[in-house]
């Protein structure tokens, strides 16, 4: 997957691009851990510090020396795709900050493992917290939602349009938004991303997201703009208004897919509609 060469230094900065283990670049801004350190922080990767596992790799919990509390993500030594996502979400989320984003805080290459340190987030993911998947016993009440709501489009405007060059998510769903202890949300898990060029109307590439969330011209085409995020968005809308994922195969048929029973529902039905053509959408997005 291309990126783009984010990390200059000056000449003689302790912040000098350094190479390590297959030639994987990584700029000195970024704190560099030491496996040992990591296993300590995690109790050896122990079973009861897993705070979950994506595609490619797992996310366990970690105690730092100072006290600090970590997310370690632990890409998969076995999967090539998985050292494209470390390249690429190190490239992407190591320069930009925002209070709608997770902060990566360093990583490690070491022996041939692959780990990603970000700052911890209490709550979890919205996916285990909203849809029923946690014990944590939160309640989602109106204005939390909208809050929720409000916090990840401030990330996508801040990756969008204030970004230079702009960031494509391309994986905005509810396992990705994490909260806080104060419910405040944060877009994680960046190794899909793309940088987009400002003079570039689309980019042709190939298709990556997670079904349900595409894009129907992305799915189609595999031509990626911002919108791409945009309609992902809406669709975390609906879950969020609805308390319920996309896909439930749990329920009766013709209630199994969200944006089908949204069809079924003229209310909301409309509304979507409207947020799509708020955004530029033409017919194709309308359910």
């Amino acid at each position: 997957m291309g990126c783009y060469p984010v990390f200059w230094r000056k000449k003689n900065s302790r912040s000098q691009v350094v190479q390590l283990d297959q030639d994987i670049p990584i700029a000195g801004n970024v704190k560099i851990y030491s496996s040992k350190e990591l296993r300590k922080a995690t109790g050896n990767f122990c079973p009861g510090s897993k705070l979950g596992q994506g595609s490619f790799g797992r996310v366990y919990l970690g105690k730092l020396n100072n006290g600090e509390k970590v997310a370690i993500k632990v890409l998969s030594s076995e999967s090539r795709q998985g050292t494209k996502e470390f390249l690429n979400e190190l490239s992407v989320i190591s320069n930009i900050t925002h209070h709608n984003l997770v902060k990566l805080h360093g990583c490690c290459i070491d022996g041939g493992q692959k780990m990603l340190v970000y700052n911890y987030v209490e709550n979890n993911s919205l996916a285990q917290t909203l849809f029923g998947n946690s014990r944590s016993g939160i309640r989602f009440d109106w204005r939390t939602r909208v809050e929720i709501c409000v916090g990840v489009a401030d990330g996508l405007t801040y990756l969008h349009e204030e970004v230079r060059p702009p960031i494509v998510h391309r994986d905005i769903k509810a396992s990705n938004i994490l909260l806080d202890r104060n419910l405040r949300p944060k877009i994680a898990d960046f190794g899909l991303a793309k940088f987009f060029p400002g003079n570039m109307t689309h980019i042709s590439t190939r298709v990556a997201g997670t079904l349900g969330y595409l894009a129907p011209e992305y799915a189609i085409r595999g031509q990626l703009t911002k919108k791409a995020d945009v309609y992902s968005f809406g669709v975390l809308l609906l879950e969020i208004v609805s308390g319920r994922c996309h896909t439930d195969p749990t329920l009766p048929l013709d209630e199994q897919f969200l944006l089908e029973k949204v069809k079924n529902s003229p209310n909301i039905s409309l509304g979507f509609i409207q947020y799509c053509k708020l955004f530029g959408y033409g017919h194709e997005y309308q359910v």
